[in-house]
């Protein structure tokens, strides 16, 4: 599906885009990876590590810009829709700036890829729209709705459009890991609640995500893999052993447990090896045989949440992680 093609991923110097460039240059040999981001220095940074390699390339632009992209997205293939305003006590306090980037933005990648013809294009979502209660997740499952929404009708030429989610991602920046790593020698750690849990996945893991999606998708698929829970405590207890617990109780926005699949979803969500497949409402397109695959059906008021997960990790499989990636926890 990527070999010998053209790749664009927005916002693409972040902790996906850092993951997802080297791993696709040495699986699939593109032809060219386009970094597009607003963050110049970022960029700087980046590109010192692919100097000298034709098949990478930067260019500065923003997803508000429907111009930009349309100039931008000439002769590319493929799009991974990564760029977001992601922090979300930043998203409740600067609402509009949040809307701006991923809903209008989402909107303006959507707009853009058809318009230059591009042959598909999948966003990166997250726990949080799925039963959102903060602002970042309400416009993350706006952009899920858009994307879902905007494939060609009855088999027409066009770009398709997919989704995949996942929940919190091991040891990038403002991530739980790397917060409990900085306290580790005061030897006390904040915890929001004892019985707080949490989906773990590596970046890896995601970057491979997306790379089925692109294999798999007919389009407007939400794509969501299996992965383990883990307590928030038992990390706790997994970088520093030897400290105390405050718990300091649950941030505005916050949840107790992630989501990535609600009841609502599970007349229209399908099982398969390694992962679940939320197909549209719409257009029954969830009924569509081509669409379902050998998936098999969801029980009725199936829920896929870190607190009722079958699937756990324990402290030794994360003290194993931790040790053998240490030099980029925190840096990406």
């Amino acid at each position: 599906m990527l070999t010998n093609k053209t790749i664009l991923i927005t916002g693409g110097t972040g902790s996906f885009g850092n993951t997802f460039v080297p791993m696709t240059l040495e699986k699939y040999n593109p032809k060219q990876i386009i970094i597009y981001s607003r963050d110049e220095m970022k960029q700087w940074d980046m590109a010192m590590k692919y100097e000298g390699d034709p098949r990478v390339r930067f260019v500065i632009g923003d997803v508000r810009d429907k111009a930009r992209l349309v100039q931008v997205l000439q002769g590319v293939d493929h799009v991974v829709h990564a760029a977001a305003t992601k922090i979300v006590p930043t998203a409740e306090y600067n609402p509009a700036e949040c809307i701006k980037t991923n809903i209008n933005g989402a909107m303006n990648v959507i707009d853009a890829c058809n318009e230059v013809g591009v042959n598909s294009a999948v966003a990166l979502s997250t726990d949080k729209a799925s039963n959102p209660i903060n602002l970042y997740g309400a416009t993350k499952l706006a952009s899920d709705k858009l994307f879902s929404a905007s494939n060609p009708m009855n088999g027409a030429d066009g770009t398709r459009f997919s989704v995949v989610r996942y929940g919190n991602v091991m040891g990038s920046r403002g991530s739980v890991i790397p917060f409990f790593l900085s306290r580790q020698d005061t030897g006390e750690l904040p915890i929001t609640d004892a019985e707080m849990t949490r989906f773990m996945i590596s970046l890896e893991d995601g970057v491979k995500l997306v790379w089925h999606a692109f294999d798999d998708m007919m389009g407007g698929e939400i794509y969501v893999k299996k992965i383990p829970s883990m307590t928030v405590v038992d990390i706790a207890k997994t970088v520093a052993p030897e400290a105390t617990h405050k718990i300091i109780g649950i941030r505005p926005g916050e949840k107790l447990h992630e989501q990535m699949i609600g009841t609502e979803d599970a007349a229209h969500t399908y099982e398969y090896d390694g992962y679940f497949k939320i197909l549209p409402a719409i257009n029954n397109w969830s009924e569509d045989p081509a669409r379902i695959g050998n998936g098999k059906k969801v029980p009725e008021r199936f829920s896929y949440t870190s607190d009722n997960n079958t699937e756990w990790m324990g402290q030794p499989e994360l003290s194993e992680w931790i040790n053998a990636n240490q030099h980029k926890i925190g840096k990406i």
